[in-house]
């Protein structure tokens, strides 16, 4: 395999992991529903399903992109994956409303360091002049990662004192 193959075989593998973290990410909120029922969560219990994974990942982000710079991209994305693959299968087989929430932050933690790990490599994998066609084809996995802003001029009152504070 030549190496401009290689390097798009790459990108594809990197938009398929950036994509199976934004994907899990929401996607449980669509299960929710039977997972409570099937695993008889009472109350809010339900809802820390959801908040272990991004607790999991929003809190250790950081942690996994300078991991990365220690011991390397490669080996913490290849760790990372391995990791989620693991705490997939036990989020799939999960017997009681703790299991899942462990593997559910086990998968926020693998997604910490797969994401910045993914941007690492494809930032030195398509050098500088190629940036452009590097990317496009990947970009809006990306793009979808990140939350949309609130805009919060839209959300103030015609007088302009939402919470407290003037529209200047």
């Amino acid at each position: 395999m030549d190496a401009d193959t290689r390097r798009w075989a790459a990108l594809g593998l990197l938009c398929a992991a950036n994509f199976m973290v934004v994907l899990d990410s929401q996607i449980v909120l669509l299960a929710l529903p039977s997972v409570e029922r099937d695993l008889g969560f009472t109350g809010g219990g339900a809802q820390w399903v959801m908040s272990a994974y991004l607790l999991g990942f929003g809190g250790l982000l950081l942690l996994g992109g300078r991991t990365a710079d220690l011991a390397g991209r490669r080996r913490t994305f290849l760790a990372g994956t391995g990791l989620f693959l693991v705490a997939s299968l036990l989020c799939g087989s999960a017997w009681n409303g703790g299991a899942l929430i462990g593997a559910r932050v086990a998968q926020g933690v693998s997604a910490a360091l797969m994401a910045p790990s993914a941007l690492s490599i494809l930032t030195a994998t398509f050098a500088e002049g190629r940036r452009g066609t590097g990317r496009s084809p990947c970009g809006p996995v990306w793009a979808g990662s990140a939350r949309p802003r609130r805009c919060w001029s839209a959300a103030r009152s015609p007088a302009g004192s939402a919470g407290g504070r003037s529209s200047s």
